[in-house]
């Protein structure tokens, strides 16, 4: 486990060096090496080596910690962090600019800089790395680790139930917040300075929307390509290179990209599924065959899910519930012990290019709200609400439906079928439970995101928020996390700052034009990615858990002991998970069993980590 830890300001009654310890033994849990530590009378700090790099640097009086190896701008850095350490380059930087160096640092990295009693921590755009703390007594404690910054003995140990409620609602707890209580995370792009016991945070770079086409389709293209070269080149530094392969658009560009560049054949590393409403595997092979990859293939098992399990609820600092980690786990682990080392994943072209089947429907849902007020209000509303035997009329129904839906303002409208919008809460939470959290929390914190950007346009709008909770909070965590857990160290072409800022100068309708998903995306790569991947629908990398679950004895097991232990944990009522079970088990075996699954997740993350709590 790669990372770093350490804190600023004077502790009183407390041993620094055991401390220290207790910190770095948590960092190193996860096949991690101590490497280096430090301590001063009103600082500590230590770092640990894993599979990504990671350095430290000490020059009067200033101490600096870098996880990754980030690209400079200025060309006087980057030879600093060339020639002593990248680490180094951070102390320089800071010197001359305060923390107005930070837009010139590119690529992945978590940093942290000390100067007595002061720090400064920041993470990289796209939140690739992260970095959590926690202020007490006067003393910023920080850790790459969450876990690392609770074992420090200043910093409870309490869990948050609103942390609680927030990963039910999102299936993870989302920055800033976390497990802990008294611990938080930073958001992408995002710094924390501190002073003499006070913080500030803010954003030193947010992502320029434009929605203006200033340029021809064919100049955009050609920028477009040679920026997906450059950034596949770079992430492929490295000996012992293979690249997931889902048979998504993503991953086969990348795919055919790295073959293109000389890297041939690909290792490439496909998941697929007996259950055939889950399997991609024909489009993966495809992919394979037409840029002549090295494929190597796996058909998942229940049995695998059985062996996962342990691996996520002890890898992940919090409880994580994308159900989607197995598939990446069993995927990086074949890939480990065929001898790769570092694996290029396509995550991030939804994101960046527009390709979540949400952002074309809630279009559908944007055109009620250009019709004037007093026509929706005055003529369509009332004439739908009066018509007799409406409720026998199909066609009256999906449009009364479409009103209702198209009346909830961007985001809410994104999470109406959220599972915690089925039913009251009160069916759902016990009463002591429900008395500790604000339900309104979630839908405030995808606000700020939302409306945290210059653009006007809900598209625009709707792609900011899914780079954080959707990438940043949820995807990138699973596949870094499932990935170091196996020993590989995972690379994001696409999320490569100047292709990112690439796709924010493209007007929207290049995005999403009409129904048409990543138009632009696709239409540049025509004549380079199969036909059949270009025109093929949309799939997740999901997993038959609620199926299997049913009909595999081993799993089921597992399943109906945990979910029992859960119900006495005084979170969620008990009628609520056997009304959950009955609906997965007579209604719908796949959507219901991602809520059995997400409730697994958590009891086994308990049971897990109940030692520490």
């Amino acid at each position: 486990m790669s990372g770093f830890c350490g804190w600023v300001g004077g502790l009183k009654d407390q041993e620094p060096r055991q401390a220290l310890e207790e910190m770095t033994r948590a960092l190193t849990s996860h096949n991690g090496t101590r490497h280096q530590g430090i301590l001063r009378e009103s600082a500590a700090a230590a770092m640990c080596t894993g599979i990504y790099p990671v350095s430290m640097h000490e020059k009067d009086g200033l101490l600096s910690l870098l996880l990754g190896s980030p690209e400079w701008v200025d060309t006087d850095l980057a030879g600093i962090a060339r020639e002593k350490n990248p680490a180094a380059a951070l102390i320089t930087a800071y010197r001359r600019l305060g923390r107005d160096f930070l837009p010139l640092l590119h690529g992945p990295f978590a940093l942290a800089i000390l100067d007595r009693d002061t720090a400064l921590l920041a993470i990289d755009r796209s939140g690739i790395h992260t970095l959590s703390f926690a202020q007490r007594q006067g003393v910023l404690v920080f850790s790459t680790r969450t876990k690392s910054v609770s074992a420090h003995p200043l910093v409870q140990r309490d869990i948050d139930p609103q942390s609680l409620y927030d990963y039910f609602y999102f299936h993870h707890i989302p920055s800033p917040g976390t497990i802990y209580r008294d611990v938080e995370k930073l958001m992408p792009a995002q710094y924390l300075s501190f002073c003499n016991g006070r913080t500030e945070k803010g954003f030193y770079w947010s992502l320029p929307f434009s929605e203006q086409n200033s340029g021809s389709f064919k100049e955009r293209s050609r920028t477009f390509r040679q920026l997906l070269t450059e950034s596949v080149a770079a992430a492929s530094q490295g000996e012992k290179l293979g690249a997931f392969l889902s048979g998504g658009t993503d991953s086969s560009t990348v795919c055919g990209i790295l073959a293109g560049a000389g890297n041939t054949p690909v290792e490439s590393y496909s998941i697929g599924y007996s259950a055939e409403e889950f399997d991609e595997m024909e489009y993966a092979r495809i992919a394979a065959q037409h840029f002549h990859c090295n494929p190597h293939e796996y058909y998942l098992q229940a049995d695998d899910i059985l062996s996962a399990i342990p691996v996520i609820s002890t890898y992940y600092d919090e409880p994580f519930g994308n159900d989607s980690a197995v598939p990446v786990y069993v995927c990086a682990k074949l890939a480990a012990n065929d001898g790769i080392r570092i694996l290029l994943a396509g995550d991030g072209g939804d994101e960046v290019f527009g390709g979540n089947a949400r952002y074309a429907k809630q279009k559908v849902f944007e055109l009620y709200g250009k019709v004037p007020g007093i026509v929706r209000r005055g003529i369509i509303e009332p004439l739908l609400n009066n018509v007799p035997g409406r409720e026998h009329l199909a066609l009256l129904r999906k449009a009364r439906s479409y009103i209702s839906q198209a009346s909830i303002p961007l985001p809410e409208r994104m999470e109406s079928y959220n599972f915690l919008y089925r039913q009251p809460l009160e069916a759902v939470f016990e009463p002591d439970f429900l008395e500790q959290i604000d339900p309104s929390i979630p839908d405030a914190l995808l606000r700020e995101v939302y409306l945290r950007t210059a653009s006007a346009d809900p598209l625009n709008r709707m792609l900011h928020l899914d780079l954080k909770f959707t990438l940043a909070d949820n995807d990138l965590r699973k596949v870094s996390g499932m990935c170091e857990a196996a020993g590989v160290e995972v690379r994001y072409p696409l999320l490569d700052d100047r292709l990112v800022e690439f796709s924010g100068d493209l007007p929207p309708v290049y995005k999403v034009r009409g129904q048409q998903l990543r138009w632009f995306f696709k239409k540049a790569l025509r004549d380079f990615l199969p036909r059949e991947i270009i025109e093929k629908s949309k799939h997740g990398f999901g997993l038959p858990f609620g199926e299997w679950s049913l009909n595999h004895p081993p799993l089921r097991e597992l399943v109906n002991e945990s979910l029992l232990q859960f119900a006495g944990r005084g979170i969620l009522r008990q009628e609520y998970i056997e009304e959950l079970q009955r609906q997965q088990k007579e209604v719908h075996p796949v959507y219901f069993g991602k809520m059995v699954w997400v409730i697994l997740m958590l009891d086994q993350w308990f049971q897990t980590h109940r030692e520490t709590l």
